[in-house]
């Protein structure tokens, strides 16, 4: 009955103008807000015409390239770019100082939190478990519900702080309570940067290379933020212009990113990998990576549904920014790893992928290896479980999702409204005896 009387003709969408998945006819997003956070184009006018252009991303006006330039190889760059997001300027030494001191002051959870909340309820689902836990700590939180911007900063921040914590603590007390194996609970070590102590905590001897955590650095940096429109940072939007706190914020986002269609990408990349691998045994037969990858678009290979999954976006067209930074680090972790030849399926399908799949869309509109087609790779090599990737995109996503609940405080206060059309015709109640 649901699916005989909720289903609508596709017609009945560009009969009432609607803007299916608030999105225009070109797949554009409609405009519905301005921000200062970040910017995300794939294209630029061209004497009066949209035209293809390499991937844009930029944070509070910073390109992403120049970010991770100016701390790759010389430090961390976590928290110097989280304050950015933030707070809309590059920390000082003083300031990068002053906030990482802020953030270690904050890195614990309430007393017994960890055992009353976290393992006594453990769940199969990480992010699931993580929202939940979230929303507890508002029981903590005396002034939980006050919106007021100084209070939601320290909320925020506490939040930051504590979100490697959640991840790593709930992953253990899944494995320790539902898959039988040992539970470790490492305290995180107030000298280290995030990246670091994500990997000692995760770890049973806590050990990590330089490399391992250059690359995970970079990774939180690159999935930090990504515009206003994306669908758990929109979550956000919506759900703070409705007056919520912080903690319902955060665990509304959370269930966002938590779809399969927005945080689950890396994951399908990784399964489809694997099925390459399977019916492709070397890398540098392109040849028949070609073929395979047609089987893949014709839905007659790995899931059928047709997609080459980690290729292709919702706003870059010639390239993703942040698979063009990260792709190198990729490599050298690879070859740290002895995991050069599957990196050479990577490489060579990115190359060969994008020419395909305009080929089977019939037409010119460029396709590019996005940042997810490269990250469950990443998280493979460093030993992070696939349970665990969703949440570490959250640990990142987070100071986003802030910066945007800040500036939608500050900037407006009208709730998020847009309208629904009703198709359905008016009837008359029939008696129930007469039905």
């Amino acid at each position: 009955m649901c699916v005989e009387n909720d289903s609508f003709q596709v017609s009945e969408y560009s009969k009432y103008d609607v803007k299916k998945g608030l999105r225009d006819a070109n797949g554009n997003g409609v405009i519905v807000g301005l921000t200062e956070v970040s910017q995300v184009d794939g294209t630029i006018m061209v004497d009066g015409v949209k035209t293809e252009c390499e991937g844009i991303l930029r944070y509070r006006g910073y390109s992403i390239e120049d970010l991770t330039n100016g701390f790759l190889r010389k430090r961390y760059g976590f928290e110097e770019v989280a304050f950015l997001v933030l707070f809309g300027k590059l920390p000082t030494e003083k300031e990068l100082s002053e906030f990482k001191e802020i953030l270690n002051k904050n890195r614990k959870l309430p007393r017994t939190f960890t055992r009353d909340v976290i393992m006594k309820a453990a769940s199969k689902d990480v992010m699931n478990a993580i929202s939940r836990e979230v929303l507890f700590l508002a029981s903590y939180d005396e002034d939980a519900l006050n919106n007021d911007l100084e209070n939601v900063l320290r909320q925020c921040l506490y939040l930051i702080t504590v979100f490697p914590m959640l991840t790593v603590y709930s992953y253990h007390a899944y494995n320790h309570y539902l898959n039988g194996q040992s539970m470790y609970i490492h305290h995180p070590d107030p000298k280290l940067s995030a990246a670091e102590n994500f990997l000692r905590m995760l770890r049973p001897d806590k050990k990590y290379t330089q490399l391992e955590a250059t690359v995970l650095d970079l990774a939180l940096v690159l999935h930090m933020e990504h515009g206003g429109g994306n669908n758990s940072t929109f979550t956000t939007r919506v759900t703070t212009s409705s007056g919520s706190d912080t903690y319902a914020v955060i665990a509304a986002a959370m269930s966002s990113l938590k779809g399969p269609k927005h945080g689950g990408a890396n994951l399908k990349v990784m399964d489809m990998m694997s099925d390459i691998r399977k019916h492709v045994k070397d890398p540098d037969d392109k040849d028949a990576l070609k073929a395979y990858l047609n089987k893949i678009l014709d839905k007659e290979a790995f899931d059928k549904s047709g997609l080459i999954y980690g290729m292709g976006h919702a706003i870059y067209t010639k390239s993703d920014p942040r698979a063009n930074v990260f792709k190198s680090f990729v490599q050298d972790l690879a070859k740290e790893k002895g995991r050069l030849r599957d990196f050479k399926y990577y490489h060579n399908i990115e190359e060969i992928a994008p020419g395909l799949i305009m080929e089977h869309k019939h037409n010119n509109k460029s396709v590019c290896a996005n940042v997810d087609f490269y990250s469950g790779f990443v998280y493979d090599m460093l030993d992070i479980p696939k349970e665990v990737y969703t949440p570490l995109f959250a640990t990142a996503r987070i100071i986003g999702w802030s910066a945007h609940r800040i500036e939608e405080l500050i900037s407006s206060n009208k709730i998020l409204r847009p309208a629904y059309v009703n198709i359905h015709e008016p009837r008359d109640y029939i008696p129930l005896e007469k039905r």
